[in-house]
């Protein structure tokens, strides 16, 4: 006779399964439902950047009681005051920096990872630099657990770089600034870009840049709203 114990927990795993399953399908769906009505149907048109957007789980990247939220056309807490920004946002600034796959990328905020684990299928390297240590730690071990082994996290300073591994062909900043972090235009290799909303709390607004020997070109592209960067670019 079989244990009546043992058939209840059998149950339970199917009925988990079962439930598992249902979840899966759901995220799914609502993931082909935000690149086609938020991404697609609003002009970015590149299929790599599409592609990204549909393979990496968004839900992943956000505190659980946020999950079923994870696909809708807005911005979402994840702790320490910060934000992960709105799918459109992130598709919309990943597809302006024309990424190869060759190529290497720096990261200036990184939350919970999920704009990295987006650049992380288009590029060759991801580096990114997270200043709240809290969100650091997560983040790196996050990724790591999803399969992401060509970002790599570190906790400092955003404003200064990273000099030791540039130069950068692409770099994005998710955070708002009041004027170009000069490390960074250094660290910025001949050719490359640089994105990032420039401005302050009330008004913002999403700018590329190319480097072109000593200068840049200044591209502006649409009115965003990102929290500020913190550190030493306010002293």
């Amino acid at each position: 006779m079989v244990p009546f114990a043992f058939v209840i927990s059998a149950v339970c795993m199917l009925t988990c399964s079962r439930n598992a399953k249902k979840l899966t399908s759901w995220y799914e769906t609502a993931r082909r439902e935000m690149v086609e009505k938020q991404i697609i149907s609003r002009g970015v048109s590149d299929t790599s950047v599409i592609n990204a957007m549909l393979k990496v789980d968004r839900h992943r990247f956000v505190p659980r009681e946020y999950e079923k939220y994870a696909y809708a056309d807005r911005p979402l807490p994840i702790g320490e005051a910060q934000t992960i920004s709105q799918p459109y946002v992130v598709a919309l600034m990943t597809q302006e920096l024309k990424l190869k796959k060759r190529e290497r990328v720096l990261e200036i905020g990184t939350g919970s990872g999920y704009q990295a684990a987006i650049l992380s299928v288009l590029a060759q390297d991801v580096y990114t630099i997270e200043l709240i240590p809290v969100l650091a730690k997560s983040a790196a071990e996050r990724l790591e657990s999803l399969g992401f082994e060509n970002v790599q996290v570190k906790c400092g300073d955003g404003f200064l770089g990273w000099p030791e591994a540039g130069p950068f062909d692409a770099i994005i900043i998710t955070c708002a600034v009041p004027r170009i972090p000069e490390p960074l235009v250094e660290q910025l290799a001949e050719g490359g870009r640089l994105i990032m909303p420039l401005g302050e709390e009330l008004y913002q607004e999403l700018v590329l840049y190319r480097k072109k020997g000593d200068k840049l070109e200044e591209t502006s592209i649409i009115p965003v709203r990102f929290v500020p960067m913190k550190g030493k670019i306010r002293e």
